[in-house]
């Protein structure tokens, strides 16, 4: 029952029992805000039966709808046109701007650029020593002939740390997907793992001990017929079979402010609380006299009214 409080809902991503070698241990106060959070969760839908949903599609329609709604809102988006160089202003040591494959120059008040860009900064030299070492994350992505669980198509597996071997000090999670989220061919099952890790070895050494786990590797030269085959099985009793799988490591790059913003990309985490917290420390540099969100953006519903009263 520890473990899984620890694991599976408080989301801890290290040993906790090991105070010594943990490399980030869950205050009071983190794990009681995420089980709260998975409490208020649980029950939003009708459909939904535990507190995790995803969206159709895969995390790729997010950036399609923030498109989309940005454009209602007057955004210009620029497709199939590579910038091929940035404006610097070098009196005032800042950003002003980009150059694009066609010479036009586009002008700004302030730069954004994808984190994997690497620019020279205008505060210091560009080989400045680093003080922290970057963050890393094992992934792995797996198609499977049938589901972990059989009476559920949207499964969420926490292995959690020396539950696969003695030398695991981090938590291992695997998000099974099916195909009524349209994430893979109807009849199979997507599975997503991942685990923060300090050096690619030993995270890929981790991702394919939970696959190992969890999946059968017999492969078969017929699929349609393997999964047949598997149809007519007692599936209780049998793994799912591994059809195709990757493994690899990721380096997390952090947000960057100043001359010019970024934000991180996406860490070990399973929510979106990380990413939305350093989405809006860059939305209050570029606005800082807005607010972020504001109640009054959100469409008006009828239940909001008896909430309100209920308030």
């Amino acid at each position: 029952m520890r473990a899984v409080v620890l694991y599976a809902i408080a989301m801890a991503d290290y040993d906790q029992d090991g105070v010594e070698s943990c490399e980030r241990l869950l205050t009071t106060r983190e794990g009681v805000k995420t089980i709260a959070l998975y409490s208020s969760s649980i029950g939003r839908f009708a459909n939904a039966e535990g507190a995790f949903i995803y969206p159709m599609y895969g995390h790729g329609e997010l950036p399609q709808a923030f498109c989309r709604c940005a454009a209602v809102k007057g955004a210009l988006y620029v497709l199939r046109m590579p910038a091929t160089a940035l404006l610097v202003d070098e009196e005032k040591k800042r950003y002003v701007g980009i150059r694009l494959a066609s010479g036009q120059d586009i002008l700004c008040q302030q730069l954004i650029l994808d984190p994997s860009y690497e620019i020279p900064s205008l505060d210091m030299p560009s080989d400045a020593p680093v003080s922290n070492l970057p963050r890393k994350v094992a992934r792995g992505i797996c198609i499977i002939s049938s589901s972990v669980r059989q009476d559920s198509s949207n499964v969420l597996v926490v292995f959690p740390p020396k539950s696969l071997e003695e030398e695991q000090i981090t938590a291992v999670r695997v998000l099974q997907l099916s195909s009524n989220l349209a994430v893979c061919p109807p009849g199979m099952f997507m599975a997503y793992l991942s685990t923060p890790c300090t050096d690619a070895f030993t995270g890929k050494k981790c991702i394919s001990k939970a696959i190992d786990a969890l999946f059968s590797t017999k492969v078969s030269n017929d699929l349609e017929d393997h999964l047949e085959k598997n149809s007519e099985e007692n599936k209780e009793s049998v793994k799912p079979t591994l059809l195709w799988s990757c493994v690899y490591v990721q380096e997390i790059i952090q947000g960057t402010s100043g001359t010019a913003l970024s934000c991180p990309i996406p860490d070990e985490n399973m929510d979106y609380r990380s990413i939305l917290e350093s989405t809006k420390m860059l939305f209050t540099d570029i606005c800082p006299n807005e607010e972020f969100l504001p109640r009054n953006s959100a469409p008006k519903y009828a239940s909001d009214n008896d909430s309100d009263s209920a308030e």
